[in-house]
C-alpha cells in the first residue's frame, strides 16, 4: 500500500492518529476527577476515604437526574383543558341540538350562484395560495428536523499534485475517492422531540389552512350579500328620488297656481336634493362591495361583476350541536392545540439537550496515483470513531433554553384558552342574534307595510289641504327609512348565519 500511496498523504487526507493522551474537545466529570493523580497526599486516610464517598454520591445523583430528565417526556396534553368547563347545553334554550356540525352550509342558501363564487373564490384566492405554501413550507421543516436521526453520509472525490521543495524538482499526485460518515444516537429522544415539534407545527399550519378556507367561503358569501343588499338599496333610494321629484313638481304647480307658498317648495326641493344624494351614496356602496368581491375571487376589481336578484330568504333552524363538540371541529382551536402540543415538545428537546451526546463517526475510501489504482482493495483505508460529549458549562444557553421554551409552553396554553373562550362566545353570540335579529326583522317588515300605506293617504291628504308639507315628506322620509332598514336587517341575518356557521366549524 506504501507503494500506491505515501503514508504521510494519508495522514494528511484523515488526519493523523489521535494518541492516547491527546486531550478531547469535550472533558467529562469523570474524567476531570482523575486529574489529581500524582498530588501529594495533604489529607489523612480517613478524609480521602470521606471525599471519596461524597464523591460517589455525587455521581450517583447526577447520574440518577440524568436518566430522570432521560426518562421525562412532554406533558399529557387534552383538548378539553380549556380552563372552565363548557356546560352541557348553549345558553339559547330554543336551538335545536345535534351530533354533527353544520356540513356544506354554502349549500344551505339554495343558492347556485353563490354555491359557484365560494367555488371560484377557494381556487382562486391569493391569500389562501400563500397559506397553502406555508403549510407545505412547514411539512418541509417537519422533515428536516427528522433528518438529524439519520446516518449523514458525504463523498468526496478529488485530485491533488505536490512538489516536496524547491530543490527537489520532482512532483507526485494521486487520486482520492473518500467516504464520511456521522450520526448521533438519538438515545434519549432529543432529535426525536425536535421532529414531534416540527410535525406538530406542520399540523397546525394545516388546521389554519381549513380555517383560511372557511373563512374565505364566509367572507365571500357575506360581501355577496353586501352587494346584493347595495344594489336593491340603489333600488329603494331610485324608487325614493323619483317620488321625491314627482312631489316637488307637484308643489311647483301648485306654488304656480297660488295653492302653495314658496316656503313649501324649498322643502321639498331640499328633500329631493337629500334623496339625491342617498341615492349617490348607495351607488358608491354597490360599486365597492362590487369590487370587494372581485378581489375575494381573485378577479381584477373592475366593478363588473353582477349580484343577484334580491337577498336570499335565511336557511332553516339550524342544529348547533353541543359545545364540548366544539373543541374538535373547529380549526383554530385544533391550531392553537397542536401550537401548544409543539411548544411541550420543544421544552422536552431542550431539556433532553442537557444529557450526553454519543456521535458514530467514521471515514474511509481509497486513493492512488492513478484512477484505476481506486478499485484495488489494498488502496483502501479506514477509520471509525465513537465519541460520548456530556454539556458541563456552557455560560447558561441550555438552562436559558430550558426557561424560555418553558415560558413559551405557558404562553401557549393561555393562548389556547383563550381561543377556546373566544369560540363559545362566537357561539352563543350568534344564537342569541339569531333570534334579536329575526324579531327586528319582523317588526321591520311591519314597519315597511305601514309606511307604505301611511306614504299613499298622506299624499291625499296635503292635496286635499288636510295636512302640511312637513307632515308629507316626513312620510316618504320614513318609508325610505324602513325599507333600508329592513334590508340591512336581512343582510345582517344571513351574514349572522354564516358566522354562526363559521363559528361551530362547519365546512363550506
Amino acid at each position: 500500500m506504501a507503494d500506491l500511496f505515501p503514508r504521510a498523504a494519508w495522514e494528511h487526507i484523515l488526519g493523523a492518529p489521535r494518541r492516547v493522551n491527546d486531550a478531547p474537545d469535550f472533558v467529562t466529570a469523570a474524567a476531570m476527577a482523575d486529574t489529581g493523580r500524582g498530588a501529594p497526599k495533604l489529607h489523612s486516610h480517613a478524609a480521602r476515604g470521606n471525599e471519596e464517598a461524597h464523591t460517589v454520591r455525587s455521581l450517583i445523583l447526577a447520574c440518577t437526574s440524568l436518566l430522570l430528565a432521560a426518562c421525562t417526556g412532554a406533558p399529557e396534553r387534552h383538548p378539553q383543558d380549556t380552563g372552565v368547563a363548557a356546560p352541557m347545553h348553549w345558553s339559547v334554550a330554543a336551538t335545536h341540538l345535534d351530533d354533527d356540525a353544520p356540513q356544506h352550509w354554502v349549500t344551505a342558501f339554495a343558492h347556485p350562484a353563490l354555491s359557484a363564487l365560494v367555488d371560484e373564490a377557494l381556487q382562486h384566492n391569493y391569500d389562501l395560495q400563500a397559506a397553502a405554501a406555508r403549510v407545505a413550507a412547514a411539512a418541509a421543516q417537519a422533515r428536516i428536523e427528522g433528518a438529524g436521526r439519520w446516518p449523514q453520509l458525504a463523498f468526496a472525490p478529488g485530485y491533488q499534485r505536490q512538489r516536496d521543495g524547491l530543490l527537489d524538482p520532482s512532483e507526485s499526485g494521486g487520486f482520492s475517492a473518500l467516504f464520511d460518515l456521522s450520526w448521533e444516537l438519538d438515545l434519549w429522544g432529543r432529535i426525536r422531540a425536535g421532529q414531534r415539534a416540527a410535525r406538530q407545527t406542520a399540523r397546525a399550519a394545516q388546521a389554519e389552512l381549513r380555517g383560511a378556507r372557511l373563512s374565505l367561503a364566509a367572507r365571500t358569501a357575506q360581501t355577496w350579500f353586501e352587494l346584493a343588499e347595495a344594489q336593491a338599496q340603489v333600488e329603494v333610494a331610485g324608487q325614493s328620488a323619483r317620488d321625491r321629484r314627482t312631489i316637488a313638481d307637484l308643489i311647483r304647480e301648485r306654488f304656480q297656481r297660488g295653492l302653495a307658498m314658496g316656503l313649501d317648495l324649498r322643502l321639498a326641493r331640499t328633500d329631493q336634493a337629500n334623496a339625491e344624494a342617498q341615492l349617490a351614496d348607495a351607488k358608491n356602496r354597490a360599486q365597492a362591495s362590487a369590487r370587494r368581491l372581485e378581489l375575494l375571487l381573485g378577479r381584477y376589481p373592475a366593478a363588473g361583476i353582477a349580484a343577484a336578484d334580491g337577498l336570499p330568504e335565511p336557511p332553516a333552524a339550524l342544529t348547533a350541536g353541543l359545545p364540548a363538540q366544539l373543541l374538535e371541529r373547529r380549526p383554530d382551536l385544533n391550531a392553537a392545540f397542536q401550537r401548544l402540543l409543539a411548544a411541550d415538545s420543544r421544552l422536552d428537546s431542550a431539556q433532553k439537550a442537557l444529557l450526553p451526546r454519543i456521535t458514530l463517526t467514521a471515514a474511509g475510501g481509497s486513493a492512488g496515483a492513478a484512477p484505476a489504482d481506486l478499485a484495488d482493495p489494498r488502496a483502501a483505508a479506514w477509520n471509525l470513531a465513537l465519541g460520548l460529549a456530556q454539556p458541563l458549562f456552557a455560560g447558561g444557553r441550555l438552562h436559558g433554553e430550558i426557561e424560555r421554551s418553558s415560558v413559551v409552553s405557558d404562553a401557549a396554553l393561555a393562548d389556547y384558552r383563550q381561543t377556546a373562550l373566544n369560540a363559545f362566545r362566537e357561539v352563543e353570540l350568534a344564537l342569541a342574534a339569531e333570534q334579536r335579529l329575526r324579531e327586528q326583522e319582523a317588526a321591520l317588515r311591519e314597519a315597511v307595510a305601514q309606511t307604505k300605506a301611511s306614504r299613499e293617504r298622506a299624499l291625499y291628504a296635503y292635496q286635499h289641504g288636510f295636512i302640511q308639507i312637513l307632515t308629507l315628506l316626513d312620510s316618504y322620509r320614513s318609508a325610505l327609512d324602513a325599507q333600508s332598514a329592513h334590508l340591512a336587517v336581512r343582510r345582517q341575518l344571513l351574514d349572522n348565519r354564516v358566522n354562526l356557521y363559521l363559528a361551530l366549524g362547519g365546512d363550506a
